[in-house]
């Protein structure tokens, strides 16, 4: 996937001298492999300890750079060929805006999970937002030195983190006008339930030492309240109390039910009902599995 994000960079349409591609690893392995046929592009690889957190690495990325603008992308994005022109574009043409981001798109037949991922990415598209996901950033690097680099105390959302800090200096814009595939989504809801409780371990932390919105609140507090209500229904099941175990599961169904219609209507209609409460039946639980395993050990995953 690596491979073919380079493979997209190299497609696109713009100077390819103008730009320089920092890829920073932590997998030796990786300098004996051929990245790239394409001898256009200025290609660096560097690699990084085992122990650096994703925002070390991006840190350090910047610390070799030279450009004026900074573009952070995962390593399994595959970009439309307008995206560096038209990023480029967005920003510069709103002097309040200081990061700009692409919308996510997927193929007609991806599975039913990697299309709710897409309609939850897409939830607000060509308009300022509260929040970008790290898989594709567009700023200069004067905004960046501004907001202070990625946090590198937060072994996951730092995404958040670092774009909650961008939105006090300026806007965040998410835009159609340029779109990327992400390679590496969740397909099966069981690797995702695994990704869910890595991605959760950082949840408390992120919060530390910043003012959290009343719209945030809800992704903090329901996850661990329905694994909980859930539980207690268990348990009041083996005890016999039929009549109270159904109305804490009722409770704790209510929110995944409210959380399934607001998707449902986000996606057109278009995905069936019955993958989108699947999929919220696998994610809160693994969520509140993450937040809690994330106070007392590190949580390690290959791929995020």
């Amino acid at each position: 996937m690596l491979k073919q994000t380079l493979q997209s960079i190299s497609q696109q349409s713009c100077d390819l001298q103008t730009i320089e591609v920092i890829v920073v690893s932590q997998t030796p392995e990786i300098q004996k492999q051929t990245l790239l046929d394409n001898p256009s592009l200025n290609l660096r690889v560097y690699i990084r300890p085992e122990n650096n957190t994703i925002s070390a690495l991006r840190n350090y990325g910047v610390t070799q750079a030279q450009g004026q603008f900074l573009a952070f992308l995962d390593a399994d994005i595959w970009l439309s060929k307008n995206w560096t022109l038209q990023m480029m574009a967005e920003l510069t043409t709103n002097s309040n805006r200081i990061i700009s981001s692409a919308k996510q798109i997927c193929h007609d037949d991806a599975p039913p999970l990697e299309k709710i991922r897409t309609s939850l990415s897409n939830a607000e598209i060509d308009t300022d937002v509260a929040f970008l996901p790290g898989r594709n950033l567009f700023l200069t690097q004067t905004s960046f030195d501004k907001i202070g680099g990625f946090p590198e105390h937060l072994i996951t959302c730092e995404d958040y983190f670092f774009t909650d800090q961008a939105a006090k200096l300026g806007k965040l814009y998410y835009t159609s006008a340029a779109t990327y595939v992400h390679l590496g989504e969740d397909k099966a809801y069981k690797a995702m339930f695994d990704k869910e409780i890595w991605r959760g371990q950082s949840n408390l932390q992120s919060i530390s030492g910043r003012n959290i919105p009343f719209r945030e609140w809800p992704s903090f507090i329901a996850p661990p309240a329905i694994l909980l209500l859930f539980s207690i229904s268990l348990l009041l099941l083996v005890l016999g109390q039929l009549s109270l175990a159904l109305v804490a599961f009722l409770v704790a169904a209510l929110p995944i039910f409210v959380y399934s219609l607001r998707l449902y209507a986000l996606a057109d209609k278009k995905i069936k009902f019955i993958h989108i409460v699947k999929f919220y039946v696998y994610y809160f639980p693994a969520r509140a599995i993450g937040t809690v395993l994330g106070l007392f050990k590190s949580i390690g995953v290959k791929t995020h």
